[in-house]
């Protein structure tokens, strides 16, 4: 990654690194990475100001296209790694990418509880609904009823996570839902995002043609959230609770407090372990 001083406002192909990715043609994530990058061009970021953490997925894979700091992390983790890194970093603006399986299972508990820190993060999530990258199982926003995996022949048979209405109880700041077949809402969601100071937590309906080709179905199925978006909690419960899934939209942002690390110690490493010795 280039580190030196520019003195002009980067263009949005300058983000990328020159690593060609290797999602399935049609994939939704593309179109993830063409309005993150566009965003960070519109907002003026330099890229050793940027770092991008992911999990493990096909998402994950998002460090490795753009050229910024990365992370390609542990399975789930991406959110522990970030807030150590924004703890550590605090100028900088941490991204971290995944998909519903990284995100919702095995990273769920990190999910909660970054939502209620509120550190100032950007948590870009993109659901399709389907473990990807290990062939098609279903995964924690799979519908009940969907039968096409193997391993699941008559469905999950068990209730969807809803990552808006979880994001809410948890304490999010922020939470908004775009989708890959309108690049240019996308970019100006991750743009609200990024700016926004707080956690915030940005779904993404993002199709994956190859396990679940159906989903071409979702361009005819999105449609706006209606109005403003909810400006506390009760609001945003009623709204989110009454939505069907595919609105698109800001759905609610608060001020709410950011969670700041003390100040670091003045204390010298070889101190601080003198003082928890045994």
């Amino acid at each position: 990654m280039a580190t030196e001083t520019r003195t002009h406002a980067l263009k949005a192909k300058e983000y990328k690194s020159d690593i060609a990715p290797v999602w399935c043609p049609g994939c939704g994530h593309f179109a993830v990475l063409s309005a993150l990058t566009k965003a960070l061009a519109y907002l003026e970021l330099p890229k050793e100001r940027v770092a991008l953490v992911s999990g493990i997925g096909c998402s994950s894979r998002l460090p490795a296209y753009l050229d910024t700091y990365g992370f390609h992390g542990l399975h789930g983790r991406a959110l522990a790694v970030a807030t150590g890194l924004k703890a550590a970093r605090p100028e900088l603006t941490v991204v971290v990418a995944g998909g519903d399986g990284d995100g919702f299972s095995i990273g769920g508990n990190h999910f909660l509880h970054a939502c209620r820190r509120n550190m100032d993060l950007t948590y870009i999530v993109m659901d399709n609904e389907v473990y990807g990258m290990t062939k098609g199982q279903a995964s924690p926003t799979t519908a009940p009823e969907w039968s096409r995996s193997k391993l699941t022949p008559h469905g999950p048979g068990v209730r969807r996570f809803r990552p808006a209405a979880i994001a809410l109880a948890a304490g999010a700041s922020f939470i908004a839902r775009g989708f890959a077949g309108d690049p240019s809402g996308l970019t100006r969601l991750i743009v609200q995002a990024i700016e926004h100071r707080g956690f915030s937590f940005l779904q993404v309906l993002s199709p994956c043609q190859t396990f679940r080709p159906e989903q071409t179905e979702w361009k005819q199925q999105v449609h706006p959230f209606d109005g403003e978006p909810a400006a506390n909690d009760l609001e945003a419960a009623a709204r989110i609770h009454a939505d069907d899934g595919m609105a698109l939209g800001l759905i609610y942002v608060e001020p709410l407090p950011v969670w700041q690390p003390l100040a670091q110690p003045s204390a010298s490493l070889a101190e601080i372990e003198q003082e928890l010795s045994l």
